[in-house]
């Protein structure tokens, strides 16, 4: 049996050219990258131009306050994937011991107690000092005129506000006046503003003039000076303050329960994005980079390293034998991720090990297992969670077990609608294209992504994400809120990934780069929560194995397990579940069915939203790509 051919038909063509690509989950983030590399710009500072726009146009998905993690290559060193380490660790504060006292057996999904230190916008402005080429209040210009002169906004930021309405008018009244002006939610098209983020933005350019807090008794003479200001000014100047003096309100989390935030200026003041080694693995005469095991980017190479001692018939998503065996890969890998994987010492090399992979390859067999089954490593045994396909939230004083929710009060487990709020999805059903918002502002993960290449060579990949409008209560004089990635932490001692301060949450984002013959050829990525790396494979097995074109790979019917445990609160499993486009066919998702699979459809163009920039590195020419679901992601480029 050959790998099923790709459809001739694609939604939009793969691009081509020899100047420059780009490609994200928004048009104007895109549109914002291109022009950058139209403007004599490199991809450094075209990405980070972007990202910040992204911020303004997407903060359902991302803002300033969250984080971000990338991976890039520079035409000087093409074949070394390097880590653009934007992930902020817990607070100080933030121990164990501190939530228990609040009441609670898991950190929240929606409040500022769940808020790791902000690492995005040092990540961006570290990649645009070290090797962008412009002036920062050229990058910054972008997101200061849409924030200040408007942007029609997307129907999904105005579904998410609607969504959380009840919880901004209650208990969050600072993102009721940014995001509810008037107390009206905006309607799809209407052109949004948010002056305070400009204003903001705008003292980061002014502190490479001097003129900042932290950074005034130092004028900047050089490009990289006014960065490194700014910089300063965003960890220990007004930004530093605000962040603090604005979490010692409590507020409502989705927990139920009020909470202040334990973040503080030295907190913020103590952490600054970095550089990392990429995790790699070759497969099929390709090297994949991902980020380290604190964050879940090695689970794609353990599922690599399983499905590489298989031949192409069990590779290919597009038939049942190829999609069970994948779906079974993918459980394997991601049980590990939760056995071992954190800020921590993780034995990588054992577990991207042949010998290792082989062990855990003779576990798939024709049936679909509702086991959660990581490996065994030498020295260590793997921590189990708990492993709840409901969650009944501990009953608060004298309530008889209801508890709050954005509002309203509600009892039962996580899979009532009653505690979920209205329109969020019961484990099992499938997780869009954008993220599944409680009426308590839970987010069930989901970010932004982008893409560059430039006519040099430069590549990079990244995936910001966090300090959703959703996340916590806006912070009124800087424009946003604080993200949740703490919620990726357990309250259990001895877990590779329990809440520690200082360390890093195992985030969920996961960008990708890829390399042949020692040169980087292709960057790409996805939102998705626990899905990213998911909708990630079977772009690589499409394009590395079955010879798909980018935009193929991309259009192709995709699907993902649910069978592990939840990265984002409140940490639920669907043993054997997997989610599936119907496209993928009636006969194959009967067939998975019959194997034992608990199969979810998810409509026909609902799964995955990949953007893909690629190099001949030869040739020169360049390709682009980008996810039609949802009609927002797109690529350009000449």
């Amino acid at each position: 049996m050959s790998f099923t051919r790709p459809e001739t038909f694609t939604t939009r063509p793969t691009l081509q050219g020899t100047f420059g690509m780009s490609a994200s989950t928004h048009w104007l983030a895109t549109g914002t990258a291109q022009a950058v590399l139209e403007r004599g710009g490199n991809a450094f500072d075209a990405a980070t131009a972007a990202a910040f726009v992204l911020h303004v146009v997407e903060p359902h998905l991302n803002g300033p306050g969250g984080d971000m993690t990338g991976v890039f290559s520079t035409a000087e060193e093409p074949g070394k994937p390097v880590v653009l380490m934007g992930q902020g660790p817990a607070p100080a504060g933030a121990t164990v011991q501190h939530f228990r006292a609040e009441g609670l057996e898991l950190v929240p999904g929606s409040g500022a107690l769940a808020a790791a230190v902000p690492g995005a916008v040092d990540a961006w402005l570290l990649l645009l000092r070290d090797h962008g080429t412009w002036e920062l209040a050229e990058v910054l210009d972008f997101a200061i005129r849409y924030a200040r002169d408007g942007h029609p906004v997307l129907a999904r930021v105005g579904s998410t506000i609607s969504a959380v309405a009840g919880l901004f008018r209650e208990h969050w009244p600072t993102s009721a006046e940014l995001w509810m002006p008037e107390g009206r939610i905006p309607e799809e098209g209407e052109l949004v503003r948010n002056p305070a983020l400009a204003r903001t933005l705008q003292k980061l350019v002014q502190a490479g003039a001097g003129l900042g807090e932290a950074f005034a008794a130092q004028p900047a003479h050089t490009r990289e000076e006014r960065i490194d200001a700014a910089r300063r000014e965003w960890s220990e100047g007004f930004v530093a303050r605000a962040v603090a003096e604005s979490v010692r309100t409590p507020h409502r989390h989705s927990s139920g329960t009020d909470h202040r935030g334990v973040i503080t200026m030295a907190d913020m003041a103590g952490f600054r994005a970095s550089y990392e080694d990429a995790a790699t693995f070759e497969f099929r005469g390709h090297t994949i980079a991902k980020t380290g095991p604190w964050g879940q980017g090695p689970a794609l190479l353990q599922t690599l390293a399983i499905l590489a001692g298989l031949d192409d018939d069990h590779l290919d998503p597009s038939t049942e034998l190829g999609a069970h065996t994948i779906l079974e890969a993918q459980k394997l890998a991601l049980a590990d991720r939760e056995a071992y994987y954190g800020d921590a010492d993780v034995p990588l090399g054992y577990l991207l090990s042949e010998e290792y992979a082989a062990s855990r390859r003779e576990l798939i067999t024709d049936e679909a297992s509702h086991e959660f089954r990581p490996g065994s490593v030498p020295g260590r045994g793997p921590y189990v969670p708990a492993l709840r396909t409901e969650y009944v939230p501990p009953a608060l004083p004298n309530d008889g077990g209801s508890r709050a929710l954005g509002g309203g009060a509600a009892s039962g487990g996580a899979n009532s609608a009653a505690a979920v709020g209205v329109g969020e999805p019961t484990i099992g059903e499938p997780a869009l294209g954008e993220p599944s918002v409680a009426s308590n502002g839970e987010t069930r993960g989901d970010t932004c992504h982008i893409d560059v290449v430039d006519r040099w060579g430069n590549m990079v990949s990244a995936t910001p994400s966090g300090g959703w409008l959703q996340s916590s209560p806006a912070i009124p004089e800087l424009g946003f809120c604080l993200g949740t990635r703490l919620q990726m932490t357990w309250l259990e001692p001895g877990t590779p990934s329990t809440l520690t301060p200082g360390k890093r949450p195992r985030t969920t984002l996961t960008p990708t780069l890829v390399l042949r013959d020692g040169v980087a050829i292709s960057a790409l990525g996805s939102p998705g929560g626990d899905h990213q790396d998911q909708w990630q494979l079977l772009y690589l097995l499409r394009t590395i194995v079955g010879g798909y074109s980018p935009q193929q790979a991309i259009d192709a019917p995709a699907f993902h397990t649910t069978s592990m445990p939840g990265s984002f609160w409140p940490r639920i499993w669907q043993p054997g579940g997997a989610v599936v486009e119907d496209r993928l066919g009636d006969d194959i998702i009967a067939g998975l069915e019959r194997r034992g699979h608990r199969i979810t459809r998810a409509g026909d163009w609902t799964l995955g939203r990949l953007s893909a920039v690629v190099r001949d590195p030869r040739t020169g020419v360049l390709q682009a790509a980008a996810n039609p679901r949802g009609a927002q992601g797109y690529a350009a480029g000449r």
